[in-house]
């Protein structure tokens, strides 16, 4: 009868060792699900997230206040730089430049200068003198139909 009883014990721990294993395999199988329901809202997310975020950006002009609504890029840092001017030089000749040194441009003077917006032209101005500051006046600014042009 020992015989019949531990095998008896024996089957029900093997029974309790599969149902704690199909247990752990249906808990397994439900947090893939969960994991793959919540990577399914996140990519909405996203995905509504990308869809808004284009439709605010494309809008067109506020009818009541007739003004375009740029608060979304009004915050963006760009860097302006002046340019008088460029030239090629050897690394021999740049290794001589010193003090008095003279570098001749690419532009004549009184030619005006260039307006760069993060590398790409946007005006044309030349040079003043305000409150012992150097500052430019634009005397032209390019369309954006030719920046665009100027980008290709």
């Amino acid at each position: 009868m020992s015989n019949e009883t531990e095998q008896a014990v024996d089957q029900e721990e093997m029974s309790d060792d599969w149902a704690a294993a199909m247990e752990e395999q249906t808990a397994d199988k439900d947090n893939a699900q969960a994991n793959e329901e919540a990577q399914d809202v996140e990519n909405n997310a996203d995905i509504d997230f990308q869809q808004v975020a284009a439709k605010q950006l494309s809008e067109s002009p506020d009818t009541n206040s007739g003004e375009v609504k740029l608060d979304v890029i009004l915050d963006i840092p760009v860097t302006i730089a002046m340019e008088i001017g460029r030239t090629q030089l050897s690394i021999r000749n740049l290794l001589q430049l010193n003090q008095g040194s003279i570098v001749e441009l690419d532009r004549l003077a009184g030619e005006p200068m260039d307006v760069l917006v993060n590398g790409t032209l946007v005006a044309h101005g030349e040079v003043v003198v305000v409150n012992e500051k150097f500052g430019i006046r634009l005397t032209d600014v390019i369309s954006p139909a030719d920046r665009i042009k100027n980008l290709r």
